[in-house]
Order: structure tokens, then sequence, then C-alpha cells
């Protein structure tokens, strides 16, 4: 193994509070989600109040015109809930639209290239989003506050602009091409051309607007006000088939949580459309062939290896293909009372469909690429079919009725990987919070490479 090559330290110490906790990838984001609970509110209302702000702290990955899913455990009725806010593709969606050609490489998600790359870039793009209705939905059935309370935050991060630093700076430059087809996305992303520098906040259009609106008029304004009929006068110049009744007929649905049983935990997933199934499946053979007799070590890591491979093999077979690359953020959280959430939400791509809505000021998903563009197979495209495939995957483990943690991912199929093992790590082995997130991880998923930690000993990496 070379390790000639620089390599960071990046390693995060574990909190505690007995008010609550928010763990998020943007700690302004988990800022936000914390004051929330310090106003009264509960978990549910910190990760909502946290998600919204994403649209002004870190846009390429989440936001208003993304989807995603929720897990919450409500300690009082000691039962967990699962709410599916995944994007829908409009009624009159054509497939002559995404011919095949073969000399555009395959897409994010492993299906077959479509000329000028309309399934991933561009107003063909983009499904009916459901974030809006799907964190509005959680919080209404369980949060403490008024919805117009939990958007205080991000409305005024959104009228500060988006705040540019190294890691900003690097995210637009790398999708700065594609970014520049499009007039209204270049002129806020691209000022002048090209990224914008380091420390300053840059204008986010009329996305506050957009917020302030939800805010006084609900929810609902997003799918049947003002704010819908916008976004569809801009996305039908475009070229999109989206039509106000697809923004009507959108609804976010609670669906069963998928439980599975583990070292005498329960897990509580998503749906049997996220990525739940396949870190079942990953659980089910480690918990058959790992030796816990064995010291942690290599025969650790070869299990997990042996483990992953199976589930994703197993995916492909039921859905033919494997998600390559995405963006996402997770948000997890936890009150004083012990009701806990985990929360996962995209735009799929970085920067999604690249597209921002000019009297909007909402950046739109590129989730029609979650879709086959051939015929007859489970995740072909059809007009008003929901995704139905996703590597999303939080996770909250109960242990005798109490929430013990929630933990997600963002990395498309890099997702199942960590979050399996991170459960082994706390489930199997008992390491704290702590060293659970900061051991060394592989990344297996049923094709011939197996991506490793460098700081996995050559013994290990030699299995």
């Amino acid at each position: 193994m070379n390790r000639s090559v620089e390599q960071w330290q990046l390693k995060k110490n574990a909190i505690s509070s007995e008010g609550g906790i928010v763990a998020c990838q943007n700690w302004l984001a988990a800022a936000v989600g914390s004051d929330v609970l310090a106003l009264g509110g509960n978990a549910v209302d910190a990760a909502v109040a946290s998600a919204f702000s994403l649209n002004a702290l870190e846009p390429w990955m989440s936001g208003l015109g993304g989807s995603g899913y929720i897990v919450i455990w409500l300690a009082k009725d000691n039962r967990a809930f699962a709410i599916d806010f995944q994007g829908v593709l409009p009624k009159a969606i054509d497939r002559e639209n995404y011919p095949l050609d073969p000399s555009i490489p395959n897409s994010i998600m492993g299906y077959h290239g479509v000329r000028n790359s309309a399934n991933t870039l561009g107003f063909h793009s983009i499904t009916v989003p459901g974030a809006v209705a799907g964190l509005s939905k959680a919080q209404k059935e369980f949060g403490n506050l008024n919805f117009d309370r939990v958007l205080n935050s991000a409305i005024l991060l959104a009228e500060r602009g988006l705040p540019i630093n190294w890691f900003t700076n690097l995210q637009i430059a790398l999708e700065a091409r594609d970014l520049s087809n499009f007039a209204d996305t270049s002129a806020i992303y691209l000022p002048g051309g090209f990224p914008p520098q380091p420390e300053q906040c840059i204008d986010l259009g009329r996305l506050a607007k957009t917020l302030r609106k939800l805010s006084d008029n609900g929810p609902d304004e997003f799918y049947t006000g003002s704010v819908a009929e916008l976004m569809v006068k801009d996305l039908q110049k475009g070229g999109s088939k989206i039509t106000l009744e697809d923004f009507e007929n959108y609804e976010a649905q609670f669906v069963e949580p998928l439980c599975y049983e583990y070292r005498g935990s329960n897990l509580y997933t998503p749906g049997g459309t996220s990525g739940g199934v396949r870190l079942n499946e990953s659980l089910k053979h480690i918990e058959r062939h790992l030796d816990l007799n064995v010291p942690f070590g290599a025969h650790t890591y070869e299990t997990y290896a042996a483990a992953l491979d199976t589930a994703f093999v197993s995916h492909k077979k039921r859905y033919g293909k494997v998600e390559k690359h995405g963006c996402t953020s997770h948000i997890s959280s936890v009150d004083s009372e012990g009701n806990m959430v985990a929360l996962t939400c995209t735009l799929l791509g970085r920067f999604g469909s690249k597209v921002v809505l000019p009297q909007t000021g909402i950046l739109m998903n590129n989730a029609v690429s979650y879709f086959d563009p051939r015929a007859g197979f489970p995740t072909s495209m059809d007009g008003g079919k929901r995704i139905n495939s996703s590597n999303m995957c939080p996770v909250i483990c109960v242990n005798n009725g109490e929430a013990k943690f929630s933990v997600g991912a963002s990395g498309a199929n890099q997702i199942i990987p960590c979050i399996t093992q991170i459960v082994s790590f706390l489930l199997d082995y008992k390491f704290s919070l702590e060293q659970a997130f900061n051991m060394p991880r592989i990344d297996a998923n049923g094709d011939d490479m197996i991506c490793v930690d460098s700081d996995l000993d050559d013994l290990t990496v030699s299995h």
C-alpha cells in the first residue's frame, strides 16, 4: 500500500446534553436545530428546521426541490413512524424524450446514457419534489411548534445569502461547466462567470421570498398556491412535462417502517424502497458469519466485505442496477423526552438538475435519473411513478423501548456500507459512539473492487 500521500486526520468528539442534540453535516444547520430545541421544540421540530436551513447552507445537497425519508421514534408511544417523500415523475412524461445514446456515459444511477443527458441534466431530469410535503407532514403530525417558527432561521439565512468557504467553492467549481448552461443558475453560483471567492455571502435570488411565503401561508402554498404556479410556469418554459395537476396530486406517504432485530435491538428504517432492505441483508450475513471470539481485525472486515457484496448483488438482481453517485444530507436529532429522528434528504446529484427556477429561487432535483429509460423494468419510467429504489437509509436503533442511536449517511452506494459497519461497531463490538464513527471502514458494493481506508493495517488489506 502506498502511504506516501497526504492524509488528513479528521475526527470529531462526541458531545452530550440533557436538553437534546442535533447532528448534521453542516454545523450551522445543526445549530439551527439546537436553537429550536431551546425554544421548546422537540426532535422533529429540530430536524425539520435544520433541513430547511440547508437551502441556504449546502444547497448542492438538498432543499425545497428535493426528496427523501424520515424515521421518527416517539418515546411516549413506544413506536416508530416513517414518511416517504420521494419524488414523482410527471404524469405526461414521455420515454421518447430519453433515447438511449451509447456515446453518453451511464447516468449517476448506473442506467444507460441518453441523448443530451436529459435524465440527469436540465429541465427533463426533474421530478415533482417531495421535501416540503414530507418535512411539513412530519412537523405537523409530531412537532411542538408552529410551522412559521420552524422556518424562521431558514428565512434569515436565505436573506443573508450562501456563505462561501473553501468547501462551498469546491462544490461549485466541480459543477461549474454544467451550472454555466443555465442562465439563472449561473447568475447565482457563477458570478462573473467564475466560482465565487471565499469570505463572502452570495445572493440566492428569490429563495428567501419563497420561504417567507411558505411561512406566511403554510406548506400547501408549495403545491396548490402561488409558489406552485410560479414553479410550473418556469418548469414548462424550460421544457419540463410537470403540470400544476402533478403538484396538486403530490402526497408524502406514511409507510410501515422496516424493523430488523439485530443483537437484541430493533433497527427501524423506511420502507422497502429505501436502503433498509440491503442493510438488513448485510446484517443477516454478519450475524451468521462474524465470529466475535476472533479479535477485531482482518476477519471483521472480510466478513463485512462479503456481507455487503451479497446484499448489493441481490439488490442488482431485483432492480437491474446499482446506484453509483449522489449527494445527500443527513440529520439526526434527539430531545430531552427521548424522541429521536433520522432524516435523509437529497437533490440526488450535486446541484441536482443544475436548474434554479428564477421566480422562486428553488434549485431543482435531477431525480428522473432514478428511473430506467428502457421499458419493462421495475424502475422503468412511467407517468406518475414514484421513486421506488433508493440508497437513502436513515436508521433508528431501539433497545428495550428506548431509542439508543440515530444514524444515516450521504454518498449514494457508499451509504449502506457506512451504516452497516457503524451499526456493527456499536452493537457487535460495543464501541462508543465516538470510536464507531472514527473507525476505518471499507466500501464494497458487489463489483470487482473493494475500497479500503488507508488507516487499515496491511494484514487486513491483504485479506
